[in-house]
């Protein structure tokens, strides 16, 4: 799976942008961007990244996110003579803190846009009205556009049915001048996650010694270097004994592990069950 930094431009004389997007099987890739995004699936399912949480979507999947989070909806099942299809929203960064939510009657928007932080993926009845809209929007221009787009806010903050992605890995705000070292690190986790991850070799990618480099990634993230690497092997894991039938002790090396012990230990830890009895509430 490939990792690439970008930013997507909304033009200068749009506050957004909406449009339709194909997910192409084998050309999905792990990006951040400088933009909040609303992504809503048409068609197709698979495995959603955000951060470090890892996770299945399938059609209707509606996620809404705040800028510089890693993500990627990779294309694991789809229908051979119909590409997988999404609505993507993009809001401009400086959204959040632009004269138009000063308006007293928006203001309500400034916390749901603050916990999309978190990633937020909305469900329910609710959900399936922002989706009409959304389609709607990929036809409209001007002020049309805008009165639908409020018609989406207004139904997300209306929505109570959502789940918040844990996204320990995010950085605080007063680091944003740190990511792309940061997302560096992240390239380098998901790219040898299965072949071992080395303290030294990825201290040595933002040039720094192992011990300065511990004291880096836990400043500018809020934890250790260690704890997201285990975060993303149990993530991995989980999404294995969910949806494959590999035995236990495949998992384990796959994800990184080379002792069963201490994958048991890790994955109870952080998922407060066993991998056996995690994988039995799913069958």
């Amino acid at each position: 799976m490939k990792f690439i930094y970008e930013k997507i431009l909304v033009p200068n004389k749009h506050t957004f942008i909406t449009y339709r997007a194909k997910l192409k099987p084998g050309s999905d890739k792990i990006h951040s961007h400088k933009n909040f995004e609303l992504n809503l699936i048409l068609s197709g399912s698979g495995r959603r990244i955000v951060g470090n949480n890892i996770s299945s979507y399938s059609e209707s999947d509606l996620v809404l996110l705040a800028p510089n989070i890693s993500h990627c909806w990779e294309v694991l099942e789809y229908d051979n003579n119909l590409d997988p299809e999404c609505i993507v929203t993009h809001f401009n960064e400086n959204f959040i803190t632009s004269d138009f939510l000063n308006i007293p009657e928006l203001e309500v928007l400034i916390p749901l846009l603050k916990d999309a932080e978190n990633g937020i993926v909305f469900k329910g009845e609710k959900s399936k009205k922002v989706a009409t809209i959304l389609k709607k929007m990929t036809t409209l221009t001007g002020l049309d556009l805008l009165i639908h787009l409020l018609e989406v806010f207004n139904l997300l903050l209306q929505n109570e049915e959502r789940e918040y992605l844990t996204l320990p890995s995010s950085l605080p705000n007063s680091y944003k001048k740190d990511e792309d070292k940061i997302n560096k690190v992240y390239e380098y986790v998901f790219q040898n996650i299965q072949d071992g991850i080395k303290l030294k070799e990825a201290a040595s990618i933002i040039y720094l010694q192992p011990s300065s480099f511990c004291r880096y990634f836990k400043k500018k993230t809020n934890q250790s270097f260690m704890e997201y690497v285990k975060g993303v092997r149990i993530g991995i894991a989980a999404k294995l004994l969910t949806e494959t039938n590999k035995q236990i002790t495949e998992i384990c090396y796959e994800c990184g592990y080379n002792s069963l012990a201490n994958f048991n230990h890790y994955f109870k830890v952080v998922m407060n069950k066993t991998p056996s009895e995690y994988r039995k509430g799913f069958r």
